[in-house]
This record gives C-alpha cells, structure tokens and sequence, in this order.
C-alpha cells in the first residue's frame, strides 16, 4: 500500500468511526426526547409527555412498597388541590408483569390497592420501572415528577417519602410556579 492509499484508508477508517459516534448519540438524543406512552388499566395506552398545555404530576410506585400508601394520600390531596385546573395526574405502577418476579402485581390487584387506596387517578403501568425510572432519572420509589407543558420534566423527582413531612408542599409550589 503506498502513502496516498495508507492516508485515504486512514481517513475513510476515521469517517467510519465518526458516523457511528454520531449515529449512537443521534439515537440517544432521540430517546431521551421520545414520548412516554403507558398502559392503562382501564385499556389504552397515556401518554405522559403529551399532555399539552397541562402540568402533570407523576405519582410513581408500586403496590408492595409500604410507603406507596402514603404516597396515594398525599396523590388524592393534590387532585383536590387542582381540581378544575389546566392539571393532569397519573400513578405509575412499576409492579412486575413477569408472574416470576417478588415484585408481581395482575391488574386486578392493582385495581384492588388503588380501591383500598382510594387513589382517584388513572393508574399506568410500567412493568418494572423500565420507562420512567430511567426516562426521569428517578433513583428511588416512591416519587413525584413533574412535567411542564410541554411535556419536559420540570426539575429532578421528589424522590422518597418521608410520613414525617409533607411532600405536597414543594410539589404545589412547583406545580403552582408552572401554571
């Protein structure tokens, strides 16, 4: 191979590893700006993130953590708190679909935590977490994420819930500031 040949193969080789940088961080990007559409139990499918013109409130747990009671109540006051206001709520419910797993939750008994909950709001699936845990960076459940509208997170989750201290006040005056 002489010198020209040795440099165009060498400069093709560079090109090739460029294109593919780039082809993973385009993908990337294109993920991280994805919609979030879940399942319903009520059947369909919610997107989260294309709620325009709404605020929305992410209530994100699962049925077996203790504290995800806690966190319905606190879900219930803030739909009284912004009843009748350009707001949305969801709970997200990352209990396993696998029947295999510790973590495994039908609808139906999902249906019946919400009742016993009195959660009055739509309830999403998210087998897992494998959506929103790594779509909105959530490190621990049970959390809230807020969404402003335009479908962008507003802000880091409130992540945990401690029964001590009421959560719904920094949420309202995130939510209150993006209304």
């Amino acid at each position: 191979m002489n010198r020209l040949d040795f440099g165009v193969h060498k400069y093709m080789k560079t090109i090739k590893h460029f294109l593919a940088v780039a082809s993973i961080l385009v993908g990337l990007s294109i993920a991280a700006t994805a919609q979030t559409s879940l399942t319903s139990l009520n059947g369909g499918t919610v997107d989260v993130q294309a709620q325009r013109g709404k605020v929305v409130i992410l209530a994100v747990g699962a049925s077996w953590l203790p504290l995800s009671g806690k966190q319905a109540e606190y879900t219930n006051s803030l739909v009284k708190k912004y009843a009748g206001k350009n707001v949305a709520i969801f709970f997200i419910a990352t209990d396993s679909t696998n029947p295999k797993s510790k973590n495994y939750a039908t609808d139906d008994q999902l249906r019946q935590w919400a009742t016993g909950n009195r959660l009055s709001v739509p309830i999403l699936r998210d087998s897992d977490g494998s959506t929103v845990l790594k779509k909105f960076a959530i490190d621990q459940l049970p959390s809230f994420v807020i969404l402003d509208k335009n479908g962008s997170q507003s802000g880091e989750a409130f992540g945990g819930i401690d029964p001590k201290f009421d959560i719904t006040i920094p949420i309202s005056k995130k939510v209150d500031s993006l209304l």
